[in-house]
């Protein structure tokens, strides 16, 4: 269980949602230059933003969540799209993207 605030970092390129823990943790690791160990909650989406993975470390290991919309699309906020970037949102915003609701503007762009 997540406790207290957490960084929510979204990744803006598409991800290939087949691999796991290892896969994603590189992808936070090299891509987006972030400790995927920091207890910040990382989440991927495919290129038809139909899915999503968020990965998260907690004291001793990692926990997956993964969610597919029966139809539609995860709503992303409009910003130029950079290679190796990510957005860090709010946890009201996550909240919002799992509903497949649109989020608000990020709390700022990571490269």
């Amino acid at each position: 269980m997540i406790a207290g605030p957490v960084a929510v970092y979204l990744a803006l390129g598409p991800v290939d949602l087949r691999g796991a823990f290892d896969q994603l943790a590189a992808v936070t690791r090299k891509v987006l230059s972030l400790d995927p160990a920091s207890g910040a909650l990382f989440l991927f989406l495919n290129r038809r933003r139909n899915r999503l993975k968020a990965l998260w470390w907690d004291r001793n290991g990692y926990t997956l969540l993964y969610k597919r919309l029966a139809k539609g699309t995860f709503p992303l906020p409009t910003v130029e799209e950079a290679d190796g970037a990510c957005l860090e949102i709010s946890a009201e915003d996550f909240a919002r993207l799992l509903s497949g609701l649109p989020i608000g503007e990020p709390r700022r762009i990571v490269h």
